[in-house]
């Protein structure tokens, strides 16, 4: 018995899940190109969305429309890298406009100094944090390591590292602007 890419009901085998998303690629593509506007990222999308197909594989209930649920499955690889890129040209606009930026550009720092090296008003800023604050930022920020390093040395969770990085950054940013708006 074969599936036609309009029903996709899978039976209980893995290799028939598995032919039934091969069977619908081609619809999977158009849908991708819809959403995308760009063969080249729709490419991406339904590869992303077969990988994770595939590795949520036990998470679809056998017997129900599998094209519905790679459809679903799709969707949410596509909203999910919509949501990255506007975070990330947001990101970059913000530091692109920052005058303030907290570590020195490579072009002033001494050949001596190492590549964390900070300008003495941000290192003073730095050290006025808490303690916690500081250690996950020298570690993440300054000596470039992982979250799961940090939490690592830190003793902590890596939730732990991820949520003390942002309130230090968000207390340094603060503590720059009250320096801007003061000059």
């Amino acid at each position: 018995m074969t599936t036609s890419p309009s029903t996709c009901r899978a039976t209980a085998t893995p290799d028939s899940f598995r032919d039934g998303l091969v069977a619908l690629l081609p619809d999977l593509r158009a849908r991708s190109k819809r959403l995308c506007a760009d063969a080249a990222t729709a490419d991406d999308v339904v590869q992303d969305t077969i990988e994770r197909a595939l590795r949520f594989e036990h998470r679809y209930e056998r017997g129900t429309n599998l094209r519905s649920w790679a459809y679903q499955v799709l969707f949410s690889v596509f909203v999910t890298r919509w949501r990255r890129r506007a975070r990330d040209r947001r990101a970059v606009e913000r530091l692109a406009g920052d005058p303030h930026a907290w570590t020195v550009p490579e072009a002033f720092i001494p050949p001596d100094a190492g590549h964390g090296a900070l300008t003495p008003s941000t290192r003073r800023k730095l050290d006025a944090l808490p303690e916690g604050f500081r250690a996950v930022i020298a570690i993440v920020d300054l000596e470039e390591r992982s979250y799961r390093d940090a939490a690592q040395e830190l003793g902590v969770p890596v939730g732990t590292v991820m949520s003390r990085l942002h309130r230090a950054r968000k207390l340094l940013a603060v503590q720059m602007t009250e320096e801007r708006d003061a000059a």
